[in-house]
């Protein structure tokens, strides 16, 4: 193939791999803990032992019903699990328990944001698919001549969701990988960890001449363990495809990894002849049965997601959608700016609580799966922002009196503030004399101010704050100067 005459349409497909935030694996009570030494967390069913029989774990049932539910699939009644068989050393019963034709989920769609931040547009991505399975085992090679097998995770519980080829750009495939993980984890039900594997995906490009409707060759993108380099990978793969057919060459149906130090992709396998699992229903497991109550308790269940939270932070509370996006990036991040925000009091200056958490709070607050770790609580952020706003103390003592406050739960900010000597002077007879005070020591400044030369105003602000070690509260300060430097 030579050159596209209108140039070339990328054609982007994900499938996600996330793991169930259940305690035991998918099929028996081994633990799913990540980090324990390697297999200690194994017994006969995991490892596959003759005679040892899978009983389905309910919850990791309750929990992949609940990612359906919240991607708007259809949940079907009757599924059913398959044996997918293949070799591999970390399969260590030569087959994996999954789902094949009978999926317990399909038909929904994940919306994600594109556009500008100027022009923001909303783009509906479809979903094929979303089945139960369980995971393999973790091989690890860097052991000089020698690899090891860990079966730890062997049996761990998985959803896989299968995206339509409906993204055209690595960007767009950043993008829903990112709303998607936010959403599960919002759902409680996956920790969103790149790193430790438990939130993966393969991505499925091709390219296409630009207005044609026919699929070009897919090439499966493998073991990629961050958006960044998602987005990366797929830009360059897009790259390579184009210099093979532009080329005179023909794009081979294979998987490739990818090399993060030299931003490659590199073939791992071809996939010229279809590999054929020989799937067929797991003898040892009945078909998996959701009533409609199990379906609607499921439901019952779901949380407020973070597009709706955002929605609604923008509407009833005032927030800019830029703020909406920041508080909520993690479900505790979001729970703690309501509860600071409920705990204010009122609703009109959620603002600037909103501010505070994003310019103070945010940077010292650390997240690590579904959990957060915050420096102060919610309502000493309340209280603090209540002295604000009521002209107590000022915006950049409130920021000395949350520095003092760090690691300190059990303390009030009132008692901080007299602990640090700290109140804001409102009193407009001592402000009027701290203002004449520095207009007077400062004449050429306050005459050139007057002759025009506005940019002076902050200096005369500063000077009185300065000289008022901050006490004086500035929307005072502001109006007092205007009425005496004449420039009301």
């Amino acid at each position: 193939m030579t050159l596209a005459p209108h140039g070339w349409e990328p054609v982007i497909g994900l499938e996600v791999h996330a793991q169930l935030l259940t305690a035991s694996k998918l099929f028996c009570p081994c633990r799913t803990s990540f980090g324990a030494p390697p297999n200690t967390h194994v017994c006969p069913t995991c490892l596959g032992l003759p005679g040892a029989l899978p009983v389905l774990n309910a919850e990791a049932a309750r929990m992949a019903v609940k990612a359906a539910l919240a991607l708007d699939c259809q949940v079907r009644t009757r599924s059913r699990f398959a044996r997918k068989n293949y070799f591999y050393p970390d399969s260590p019963k030569g087959y994996q328990i999954s789902q094949f034709d009978e999926p317990f989920s399909d038909h929904g769609h994940l919306d994600i944001a594109v556009g500008t931040e100027a022009a923001p547009l909303t783009k509906r991505a479809r979903i094929l698919r979303i089945h139960m399975e369980e995971d393999a085992g973790k091989t690890i090679h860097d052991l000089g001549s020698a690899s090891i097998v860990d079966l730890n995770r062997a049996g761990v519980p998985l959803v896989e969701i299968v995206g339509e080829p409906d993204l055209r750009s690595a960007q767009e495939a950043a993008e829903y990988l990112r709303t998607l993980r936010e959403i599960l984890v919002f759902l409680g039900i996956n920790d969103g960890n790149l790193e430790e594997g438990s939130f993966r995906c393969d991505a499925n490009v091709s390219i296409r001449p630009v207005g044609t409707e026919t699929l070009g060759t897919r090439v499966e993108l493998k073991n990629i363990n961050s958006f960044k380099f998602v987005e990366r990978a797929i830009t360059i793969e897009i790259e390579r495809q184009k210099e093979v057919l532009e080329g005179g060459g023909r794009i081979t149906h294979e998987t490739r990894g990818w090399d993060e130090k030299n931003g490659t992709t590199f073939s791992l396998r071809s996939k010229e002849a279809a590999q054929d699992y020989r799937y067929f229903p797991e003898p040892d497991l009945p078909p998996m049965i959701f009533d409609d109550a199990f379906v609607d308790r499921a439901r019952a269940e779901l949380p407020e997601l973070p597009r709706v939270k955002r929605e609604r932070f923008v509407r009833e509370l005032g927030l800019t959608p830029y703020a909406a996006q920041v508080l909520t990036q993690h479900p505790r991040v979001a729970a703690f700016f309501e509860e600071a925000a409920t705990l204010h009091l009122d609703a009109a200056h959620a603002t600037h609580v909103a501010n505070f958490i994003q310019s103070e709070v945010l940077r010292d607050v650390t997240t690590q799966g579904q959990q957060a770790s915050f420096p102060v609580t919610a309502k000493q952020v309340a209280e603090l922002q209540r002295l604000v706003d009521s002209g107590k103390i000022s915006g950049k003592q409130a920021k000395e009196v949350y520095a003092a406050m760090k690691g300190r739960d059990d303390v009030t900010v009132a008692a901080l503030v007299a602990e640090l000597g700290m109140a804001q002077v409102s009193d407009p007879k001592a402000i009027e004399a701290a203002c004449q005070q520095i207009i007077d020591a400062n004449p050429k400044q306050a005459e050139s101010l007057r002759a025009g030369k506005v940019a002076l105003f902050g200096f005369f602000v500063g000077q009185v704050m300065k000289a008022t070690k901050g006490s004086a509260n500035p929307q005072l300060v502001n109006d007092t100067l205007k009425r005496l430097l004449g420039t009301t």
